[in-house]
């Protein structure tokens, strides 16, 4: 499996905020940021189940919608990239991708091919591979002409209701976790917890904002980019479904937000981080390209070129002026995959 991991090290400096403004930027991120997205993608992937339920076959309107919206939630979160969403998995089991050696279609057919009754089961189906589970699993049974067309109608219809079911319980159990510990957690540092410190737990926030950016400019939009020579729009996350330009959107606006949150206490920091966003939120709808599919072209690809310089910009702004601003510095980042 291929894995596309941050890693950051960080060193803690004197920070120009002191214990009072730093505890109100951790609060401030959790109620206003972490929690109302986890609430959103619980509820939203509640609806996604129970429109599955009620209607699969042929990826009808309703249930199109109803993905739709829980796939946006997750994106918004999916930054938020400590705690619940570590545990178990469960992030890449909502979002096995990149997947650049199809396991995801390849696990699916099989399940279709055998009619395995695991793909009827939502609590079985915790047990399956991460490949055939979650948003990316849901997308080819309801996008790809291939895995559509696969095998028994009925059982296909089941499987759509188990991924749908599996993500609903997957989301509702990181809500709960954050809602009946880790808030708490990152809340309140104490000598043994997760994090020792209001420094820690605002080094968490930071890290989590810089992931959220690298994954953007290098997975996001380097994938499709690839090489002058070799473009790759097929690489594009979720260009079956031509949701590939707007999952960058909902990722910059989602990391503006906690990136606001975060220099709430400098305005110069603040208007540095809005004039960066602007650009690159400007350019991203100037592009007007929703599955990137103009790499393949010199002057689109150019296009999607400045987009990530744009995004490359922004996290310029995070590393320099926001970081010494919290008291975080940002020593080594990298994406590694095994």
């Amino acid at each position: 499996m291929r894995r596309f991991v941050m890693v950051l090290a960080c060193v803690l400096i004197p920070s120009a905020v002191g214990a009072g403004p730093k505890a109100m930027v951790i609060e401030d991120s959790i109620e206003g940021h972490i929690l109302p997205r986890f609430v959103r993608l619980a509820q939203t992937s509640d609806v996604l189940a129970q429109t599955a339920g009620r209607a699969c076959t042929g990826a009808p309107d309703a249930l199109v919608r109803a993905y739709w919206d829980a796939f946006d939630a997750w994106i918004s979160a999916s930054h938020l990239r400590f705690g619940p969403t570590e545990v178990e998995d469960r992030a890449f089991a909502l979002a096995f991708w990149p997947d650049s050696r199809g396991k995801t279609p390849r696990a699916l057919r099989k399940l279709i091919a055998e009619a395995d009754p695991i793909g009827l089961s939502v609590t079985d189906y915790a047990q399956m591979s991460i490949a055939a589970r979650g948003f990316h699993a849901l997308e080819f049974l309801l996008f790809d002409p291939g895995v559509r067309s696969a095998g028994d109608a009925g059982y296909r219809c089941r499987l759509v209701q188990t991924v749908a079911g599996d993500i609903a319980v997957t989301t509702a159990a990181i809500l709960n976790d954050w809602q009946t510990d880790d808030a708490a957690r990152l809340r309140t540092p104490r000598a043994q917890g997760t994090y020792r410190t209001q420094d820690e737990a605002v080094q968490a926030l930071f890290k989590a904002l810089t992931t959220g950016l690298q994954f953007t400019s290098e997975v996001r939009l380097g994938r499709p980019l690839g090489t002058f020579d070799r473009p790759r729009p097929k690489r594009a996350e979720s260009w079956r479904s031509g949701r590939s330009a707007r999952h960058v959107m909902l990722s910059l606006r989602a990391t503006r937000d906690l990136a606001l949150r975060m220099a709430a206490g400098d305005a110069a920091v603040r208007a540095a981080l809005e004039d960066a966003f602007g650009r690159a939120l400007t350019r991203l709808e100037a592009l007007n390209d929703p599955v990137f599919a103009g790499v393949a072209d010199p002057q689109g690809r150019l296009k999607v070129e400045v987009m990530q310089q744009a995004v490359d910009g922004i996290r310029a702004v995070v590393q320099q002026d926001l970081g010494p601003t919290l008291g975080v510095v940002a020593g080594f980042n990298a994406l590694d995959g095994d």
